[in-house]
Protein backbone atom coordinates (compact mmCIF):
# COMPACT_ATOMS: atom_id res chain seq x y z
CA UNK A 1 0.00 0.00 0.00
CA UNK A 2 2.76 2.21 0.84
CA UNK A 3 4.85 1.63 -2.32
CA UNK A 4 1.58 2.37 -4.32
CA UNK A 5 1.17 5.89 -2.38
CA UNK A 6 4.09 6.55 -3.06
CA UNK A 7 4.20 5.80 -7.04
CA UNK A 8 0.68 7.86 -6.77
CA UNK A 9 2.55 10.77 -5.26
CA UNK A 10 5.51 10.91 -7.51
CA UNK A 11 3.39 9.93 -10.63
CA UNK A 12 1.89 13.75 -9.17
CA UNK A 13 4.39 15.56 -9.05
CA UNK A 14 5.42 14.53 -12.50
CA UNK A 15 1.55 15.40 -13.90
CA UNK A 16 1.93 19.08 -11.87
CA UNK A 17 5.38 19.82 -13.35
CA UNK A 18 4.63 18.71 -17.40
CA UNK A 19 1.17 20.68 -17.34
CA UNK A 20 2.73 23.52 -15.58
CA UNK A 21 5.48 23.78 -18.23
CA UNK A 22 2.99 23.13 -20.93
CA UNK A 23 0.84 26.30 -19.67
CA UNK A 24 3.69 28.51 -19.49
CA UNK A 25 4.81 28.21 -22.83
CA UNK A 26 0.98 27.87 -24.52
CA UNK A 27 -0.88 29.97 -22.82
CA UNK A 28 -0.73 33.51 -21.31
CA UNK A 29 -1.15 33.93 -17.42
CA UNK A 30 -5.27 35.13 -16.69
CA UNK A 31 -7.09 36.05 -13.79
CA UNK A 32 -10.63 36.68 -12.91
CA UNK A 33 -11.16 40.17 -13.53
CA UNK A 34 -15.17 40.33 -14.48
CA UNK A 35 -17.15 43.31 -13.30
CA UNK A 36 -19.25 40.98 -11.50
CA UNK A 37 -17.10 38.62 -9.27
CA UNK A 38 -19.87 37.33 -7.33
CA UNK A 39 -22.20 36.13 -9.86
CA UNK A 40 -24.16 32.48 -9.48
CA UNK A 41 -25.30 34.13 -6.19
CA UNK A 42 -29.06 34.38 -7.59
CA UNK A 43 -30.60 30.97 -6.54
CA UNK A 44 -30.66 29.54 -2.80
CA UNK A 45 -29.70 25.65 -2.68
CA UNK A 46 -32.10 23.64 -2.08
CA UNK A 47 -30.49 20.54 -0.48
CA UNK A 48 -28.26 22.50 2.41
CA UNK A 49 -30.02 25.27 5.16
CA UNK A 50 -29.36 26.40 8.26
CA UNK A 51 -32.38 26.89 10.23
CA UNK A 52 -33.85 29.66 12.45
CA UNK A 53 -33.28 32.07 8.97
CA UNK A 54 -36.56 33.75 8.49
CA UNK A 55 -35.49 36.38 6.29
CA UNK A 56 -34.72 36.02 2.39
CA UNK A 57 -30.68 36.10 2.13
CA UNK A 58 -29.06 39.08 0.26
CA UNK A 59 -26.29 36.71 0.03
CA UNK A 60 -27.16 32.69 -0.98
CA UNK A 61 -24.03 30.74 -1.06
CA UNK A 62 -25.37 29.32 -3.77
CA UNK A 63 -22.02 26.59 -4.63
CA UNK A 64 -21.94 23.29 -5.02
CA UNK A 65 -18.82 21.02 -3.82
CA UNK A 66 -16.69 20.07 -7.17
CA UNK A 67 -14.50 18.17 -4.54
CA UNK A 68 -15.35 17.97 -0.79
CA UNK A 69 -14.14 15.65 2.24
CA UNK A 70 -17.46 15.26 4.12
CA UNK A 71 -15.90 12.27 6.08
CA UNK A 72 -13.06 13.74 7.09
CA UNK A 73 -14.31 14.52 11.14
CA UNK A 74 -16.22 11.64 11.35
CA UNK A 75 -13.89 8.95 13.28
CA UNK A 76 -11.74 11.48 15.10
CA UNK A 77 -13.13 14.88 16.36
CA UNK A 78 -10.54 17.06 15.58
CA UNK A 79 -8.79 19.85 18.23
CA UNK A 80 -8.15 22.09 15.13
CA UNK A 81 -9.20 22.25 11.53
CA UNK A 82 -7.01 24.23 9.40
CA UNK A 83 -8.38 26.06 6.74
CA UNK A 84 -5.45 26.81 3.93
CA UNK A 85 -6.21 29.27 1.49
CA UNK A 86 -4.22 28.46 -1.93
CA UNK A 87 -4.19 28.63 -5.91
CA UNK A 88 -4.19 26.07 -8.43
CA UNK A 89 -0.93 26.40 -9.56
CA UNK A 90 0.33 26.06 -5.40
CA UNK A 91 1.18 22.68 -5.67
CA UNK A 92 4.46 22.91 -4.33
CA UNK A 93 3.78 25.50 -1.48
CA UNK A 94 0.70 22.35 -0.19
CA UNK A 95 3.36 19.96 -0.53
CA UNK A 96 5.23 21.82 1.55
CA UNK A 97 2.62 22.29 3.97
CA UNK A 98 1.76 18.84 4.00
CA UNK A 99 5.51 17.72 4.48
CA UNK A 100 5.76 20.83 7.40
CA UNK A 101 3.72 22.30 10.22
CA UNK A 102 0.60 20.96 8.40
CA UNK A 103 1.24 17.38 8.63
CA UNK A 104 -1.89 16.12 11.04
CA UNK A 105 0.38 13.05 12.24
CA UNK A 106 2.53 15.92 14.68
CA UNK A 107 1.06 15.93 17.67
CA UNK A 108 0.04 12.21 19.40
CA UNK A 109 -2.93 12.38 20.74
CA UNK A 110 -4.07 15.72 19.15
CA UNK A 111 -6.36 14.99 16.14
CA UNK A 112 -5.35 17.95 13.62
CA UNK A 113 -7.76 18.24 10.13
CA UNK A 114 -5.68 20.15 7.66
CA UNK A 115 -7.53 21.54 4.38
CA UNK A 116 -7.00 23.53 1.49
CA UNK A 117 -9.43 25.82 -0.05
CA UNK A 118 -9.97 26.02 -4.04
CA UNK A 119 -12.57 27.72 -6.23
CA UNK A 120 -12.72 26.19 -9.65
CA UNK A 121 -10.03 27.66 -12.16
CA UNK A 122 -11.15 28.72 -16.00
CA UNK A 123 -8.49 26.05 -17.49
CA UNK A 124 -9.69 22.51 -17.12
CA UNK A 125 -6.24 21.11 -17.05
CA UNK A 126 -5.80 22.71 -13.67
CA UNK A 127 -9.03 21.48 -12.44
CA UNK A 128 -8.22 18.02 -13.41
CA UNK A 129 -4.91 18.38 -11.86
CA UNK A 130 -5.90 19.43 -8.54
CA UNK A 131 -8.86 16.56 -9.06
CA UNK A 132 -6.07 13.66 -9.19
CA UNK A 133 -4.28 15.62 -6.33
CA UNK A 134 -7.33 15.69 -4.03
CA UNK A 135 -7.72 11.61 -4.49
CA UNK A 136 -4.25 11.17 -3.38
CA UNK A 137 -4.43 13.82 -0.22
CA UNK A 138 -7.65 13.88 0.73
CA UNK A 139 -7.24 17.18 1.43
CA UNK A 140 -9.02 19.67 -0.87
CA UNK A 141 -12.06 21.09 -0.80
CA UNK A 142 -13.33 22.88 -4.30
CA UNK A 143 -16.58 24.90 -4.95
CA UNK A 144 -17.79 26.01 -8.29
CA UNK A 145 -17.10 29.71 -8.01
CA UNK A 146 -14.44 30.91 -9.99
CA UNK A 147 -11.13 31.15 -8.01
CA UNK A 148 -9.72 34.92 -8.03
CA UNK A 149 -8.55 37.03 -5.83
CA UNK A 150 -11.94 38.84 -5.56
CA UNK A 151 -13.35 35.91 -5.01
CA UNK A 152 -11.48 35.43 -1.80
CA UNK A 153 -14.32 35.73 0.47
CA UNK A 154 -16.29 33.27 -0.97
CA UNK A 155 -13.45 30.87 -0.64
CA UNK A 156 -13.26 31.73 3.38
CA UNK A 157 -17.31 31.21 3.25
CA UNK A 158 -16.52 28.08 2.21
CA UNK A 159 -14.44 26.94 4.72
CA UNK A 160 -16.68 28.47 7.47
CA UNK A 161 -19.79 26.49 5.92
CA UNK A 162 -17.60 23.05 5.55
CA UNK A 163 -16.83 23.42 9.40
CA UNK A 164 -20.39 24.14 10.46
CA UNK A 165 -21.51 21.08 8.20
CA UNK A 166 -19.11 18.79 8.25
CA UNK A 167 -16.89 19.51 11.57
CA UNK A 168 -19.11 21.53 13.71
CA UNK A 169 -17.80 19.65 17.01
CA UNK A 170 -14.08 20.78 16.49
CA UNK A 171 -12.70 22.55 19.09
CA UNK A 172 -10.66 25.41 17.24
CA UNK A 173 -10.31 26.73 13.60
CA UNK A 174 -7.39 28.29 12.38
CA UNK A 175 -8.05 30.25 8.36
CA UNK A 176 -4.32 30.83 6.85
CA UNK A 177 -2.66 31.67 3.64
CA UNK A 178 -0.32 28.86 1.62
CA UNK A 179 2.66 30.92 2.13
CA UNK A 180 2.35 31.47 5.74
CA UNK A 181 4.45 29.63 8.38
CA UNK A 182 2.68 28.44 11.15
CA UNK A 183 4.86 27.79 14.53
CA UNK A 184 2.49 24.69 15.86
CA UNK A 185 4.29 24.26 19.13
CA UNK A 186 3.19 28.17 19.86
CA UNK A 187 -0.64 27.49 18.53
CA UNK A 188 -1.25 24.21 20.16
CA UNK A 189 0.40 24.74 23.41
CA UNK A 190 0.45 28.15 24.31
CA UNK A 191 -2.32 29.63 22.61
CA UNK A 192 -4.99 27.10 22.97
CA UNK A 193 -3.85 24.59 25.48
CA UNK A 194 -5.46 22.07 25.01
CA UNK A 195 -5.68 20.80 28.68
CA UNK A 196 -7.89 24.01 29.43
CA UNK A 197 -11.62 24.09 28.43
CA UNK A 198 -12.30 25.39 25.06
CA UNK A 199 -13.52 28.68 24.64
CA UNK A 200 -16.85 29.99 22.96
CA UNK A 201 -17.39 32.99 20.71
CA UNK A 202 -13.57 33.27 20.53
CA UNK A 203 -11.25 34.68 17.34
CA UNK A 204 -7.93 35.83 17.69
CA UNK A 205 -4.99 36.97 15.24
CA UNK A 206 -3.25 40.21 13.91
CA UNK A 207 -6.22 42.94 14.52
CA UNK A 208 -6.05 45.73 11.91
CA UNK A 209 -7.81 49.14 13.26
CA UNK A 210 -8.22 51.06 9.90
CA UNK A 211 -10.49 52.65 7.07
CA UNK A 212 -11.34 52.54 3.39
CA UNK A 213 -8.67 52.69 0.81
CA UNK A 214 -10.11 54.81 -2.17
CA UNK A 215 -7.23 54.64 -4.63
CA UNK A 216 -8.21 52.99 -7.57
CA UNK A 217 -4.19 51.56 -8.04
CA UNK A 218 -4.68 49.80 -4.71
CA UNK A 219 -5.00 46.25 -4.19
CA UNK A 220 -7.15 46.89 -1.38
CA UNK A 221 -9.35 49.74 -3.43
CA UNK A 222 -13.13 50.45 -1.61
CA UNK A 223 -15.65 51.89 -3.57
CA UNK A 224 -17.72 53.90 -1.95
CA UNK A 225 -20.73 52.49 -3.50
CA UNK A 226 -19.81 49.53 -1.76
CA UNK A 227 -18.56 50.64 1.90
CA UNK A 228 -19.72 53.79 2.49
CA UNK A 229 -18.22 54.01 5.73
CA UNK A 230 -15.04 56.07 7.25
CA UNK A 231 -13.68 53.50 8.90
CA UNK A 232 -13.39 49.48 8.91
CA UNK A 233 -14.56 47.24 12.64
CA UNK A 234 -11.80 45.43 14.20
CA UNK A 235 -10.32 42.94 11.87
CA UNK A 236 -7.98 40.46 11.51
CA UNK A 237 -5.39 40.23 9.01
CA UNK A 238 -6.59 37.30 7.04
CA UNK A 239 -2.82 35.70 6.53
CA UNK A 240 -3.87 34.05 9.72
CA UNK A 241 -6.42 33.99 12.38
CA UNK A 242 -8.04 31.74 15.15
CA UNK A 243 -11.55 31.34 16.00
CA UNK A 244 -13.65 28.42 17.91
CA UNK A 245 -15.48 26.69 15.70
CA UNK A 246 -18.58 27.84 16.70
CA UNK A 247 -18.20 31.17 15.29
CA UNK A 248 -17.66 29.11 11.98
CA UNK A 249 -21.60 28.67 12.21
CA UNK A 250 -22.00 31.99 13.23
CA UNK A 251 -20.23 33.95 10.39
CA UNK A 252 -21.49 31.59 8.04
CA UNK A 253 -25.32 32.56 8.68
CA UNK A 254 -24.66 36.41 9.06
CA UNK A 255 -22.67 36.54 5.86
CA UNK A 256 -25.86 35.07 4.45
CA UNK A 257 -27.30 38.61 5.22
CA UNK A 258 -24.52 40.66 4.63
CA UNK A 259 -23.52 42.23 1.59
CA UNK A 260 -20.39 41.03 0.08
CA UNK A 261 -17.31 42.40 0.34
CA UNK A 262 -14.39 41.32 -1.91
CA UNK A 263 -11.97 42.08 0.84
CA UNK A 264 -12.17 38.98 2.42
CA UNK A 265 -10.63 39.65 6.22
CA UNK A 266 -12.55 43.20 6.32
CA UNK A 267 -15.73 41.30 5.48
CA UNK A 268 -15.74 38.76 8.03
CA UNK A 269 -14.82 41.82 10.69
CA UNK A 270 -18.23 43.04 9.54
CA UNK A 271 -20.01 39.66 10.41
CA UNK A 272 -17.59 40.00 13.93
CA UNK A 273 -19.41 43.15 14.48
CA UNK A 274 -23.37 41.82 13.77
CA UNK A 275 -22.68 38.94 15.78
CA UNK A 276 -21.05 41.21 18.70
CA UNK A 277 -17.92 39.10 19.16
CA UNK A 278 -14.52 41.32 19.11
CA UNK A 279 -11.27 40.09 18.26
CA UNK A 280 -8.07 39.80 20.20
CA UNK A 281 -5.01 41.20 19.34
CA UNK A 282 -2.31 38.63 19.80
CA UNK A 283 1.30 39.61 18.88
CA UNK A 284 2.15 36.17 18.03
CA UNK A 285 0.70 36.92 14.20
CA UNK A 286 2.48 38.50 12.08
CA UNK A 287 1.40 39.34 8.27
CA UNK A 288 4.92 40.63 6.95
CA UNK A 289 8.08 38.64 6.31
CA UNK A 290 10.64 38.39 9.19
CA UNK A 291 14.23 37.09 8.32
CA UNK A 292 14.71 33.23 9.91
CA UNK A 293 16.95 33.48 13.45
CA UNK A 294 15.61 30.16 15.39
CA UNK A 295 15.24 32.42 18.65
CA UNK A 296 12.96 34.55 16.89
CA UNK A 297 10.50 32.30 15.22
CA UNK A 298 10.24 30.08 18.60
CA UNK A 299 8.37 33.19 19.82
CA UNK A 300 5.93 33.66 16.87
CA UNK A 301 2.96 31.60 15.76
CA UNK A 302 2.98 33.39 12.21
CA UNK A 303 5.06 34.33 9.46
CA UNK A 304 4.53 35.39 6.05
CA UNK A 305 5.62 35.28 2.55
CA UNK A 306 7.68 31.89 3.44
CA UNK A 307 8.27 30.10 -0.12
CA UNK A 308 7.95 26.15 -0.21
CA UNK A 309 11.63 26.00 0.19
CA UNK A 310 11.88 28.10 3.14
CA UNK A 311 9.02 26.23 4.63
CA UNK A 312 11.19 23.15 4.75
CA UNK A 313 14.36 24.31 5.90
CA UNK A 314 12.63 26.84 8.57
CA UNK A 315 10.93 23.62 9.83
CA UNK A 316 13.99 21.22 9.65
CA UNK A 317 16.10 23.92 11.48
CA UNK A 318 13.58 24.01 14.45
CA UNK A 319 12.45 20.33 14.63
CA UNK A 320 16.40 19.50 14.53
CA UNK A 321 16.91 21.87 17.07
CA UNK A 322 14.16 21.99 19.76
CA UNK A 323 17.05 21.38 22.79
CA UNK A 324 18.45 24.48 22.24
CA UNK A 325 18.17 27.54 24.21
CA UNK A 326 17.77 30.44 22.90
Amino acid sequence: MASKVSCLYVLTVVCWASALWYLSITRPTSSYTGSKPFSHLTVARKNFTFGNIRTRPINPHSFEFLINEPNKCEKNIPFLVILISTTHKEFDARQAIRETWGDENNFNGIKIATLFLLGKNADPVLNQMVEQESQIFHDIIVEDFIDSYHNLTLKTLMGMRWVATFCSKAKYVMKTDSDIFVNMDNLIYKLLKPSTKPRRRYFTGYVINGGPIRDVRSKWYMPRDLYPDSNYPPFCSGTGYIFSADVAELIYKTSLHTRLLHLEDVYVGLCLRKLGIHPFQNSGFNHWKMAYSLCRYRRVITVHQISPEEMHRIWNDMSSKKHLRC
